[in-house]
C-alpha cells in the first residue's frame, strides 16, 4: 500500500501566512518560517508555500521569505506564486525550494512546464489547478489566484500538464476552499483517474474524516491542510492516527 502524504500549506501575502474562504476575506495566520518549522516538527510530510498575491501584483516570488522558511526545514519544500519563467524557477530553487508550483504562467504558456522539467526534472515541477464547478460534474480551471476563468476543462488541462512533463498536480477546489466542509471528492477522483502522476487534493479540509474520504473516495495521493493546522483545529498526530486506524498508510515522524 502506497503511503499517503499530508502537506501543510502556507498561503502567503505581504510576508505573512493568511487564510480565507473561497480565496476571499483573508485573515492573518502567522509568520511563514515559524509555521513551516512548527508543522514540520509536528509531522507534516511536506510544506507548500504559495505567494498568492505575486501573480496579481505582477511580481516575482518573495525570495527572502522562501530562504527564511527553507533554512528551517528538513522535509520537501514546494514554492509557488509569481514563477513565470525558467529564471524565476531557478531563483526559487536557489533560495532553497525542492519543487516549484506553477499555475497561471503554465496556462498562458504550457511549454514552461517542459522547460522547467527538462532543466530540473519532472519530480520538481508541480502544476497547480484552481478548479470551480461548471455543473454536471465538470470543472473549469481558473487563473490569477482564482480571479480569471480560462474556459479550460480541469481534467483535460491536468492531462496536458502531465504530457508536458509535470510530476504532480496540486488540485484546489475553489468551491470548497476554506469552508471546512470536506474535500470535493468528485473533482479529485475525476482528475486522479485521468492522470498517472500523483494528485494533491486541496480545499475544504475541516477534520480528520475528510482526509479519510479524499484518500478513499477521491483517489488522492496526498492532501493539503491549512486552516485546521494553523488555528489548531486538528493536530497532525491526531490526523495521522485517524488515517492509520482507517487502514490508510501514513508516514510517521522519526
Amino acid at each position: 500500500m502506497l503511503t499517503k502524504r499530508i502537506i501543510a500549506c502556507l498561503d502567503v501575502t505581504g510576508g505573512r501566512v493568511v487564510k480565507g474562504v473561497q480565496f476571499l476575506n483573508l485573515r492573518d495566520a502567522g509568520d511563514p518560517a515559524d509555521l513551516a518549522e512548527a508543522h514540520s516538527a509536528a509531522g507534516a510530510d511536506e510544506i507548500v508555500l504559495l505567494d498568492i498575491s505575486a501573480t496579481a501584483e505582477q511580481r516575482a516570488t518573495l525570495l527572502e521569505t522562501v530562504r527564511r522558511a527553507a533554512r528551517r526545514l528538513f522535509i520537501p519544500f514546494t514554492v509557488g506564486g509569481g514563477i513565470r519563467s525558467l529564471a524565476d524557477a531557478s531563483a526559487v530553487f536557489d533560495a532553497g525550494a525542492d519543487k516549484v508550483s506553477i499555475n497561471s504562467a503554465a496556462l498562458c504558456d504550457p511549454t514552461l512546464i517542459t522547460c522547467i522539467a527538462e532543466r530540473f526534472g519532472s519530480q520538481a515541477v508541480i502544476v497547480a489547478i484552481d478548479a470551480k464547478s461548471a455543473g454536471n460534474q465538470h470543472y473549469q480551471a481558473f487563473a490569477r489566484g482564482g480571479r480569471t476563468p480560462t474556459g479550460r476543462d480541469a481534467c483535460l488541462w491536468a492531462q496536458e500538464a502531465e504530457s508536458r512533463g509535470a510530476g504532480e498536480i496540486l488540485l484546489t477546489s475553489m468551491d470548497r476552499d476554506g469552508t471546512g466542509v470536506g474535500f470535493d471528492c468528485v473533482l479529485t477522483r475525476s482528475v486522479s483517474d485521468a492522470v498517472r502522476i500523483p494528485v494533491i487534493a486541496s480545499g475544504g479540509a475541516g477534520g480528520a474524516e475528510h482526509f479519510v474520504n479524499v484518500f478513499r473516495d477521491g483517489h488522492a495521493d496526498a492532501a493539503l491542510a491549512a486552516s485546521i493546522l494553523h488555528y489548531g483545529t486538528t493536530a497532525l498526530a491526531e490526523l495521522k492516527q485517524t488515517l492509520s486506524t482507517a487502514g490508510i498508510s501514513v508516514r510517521w515522524p522519526c
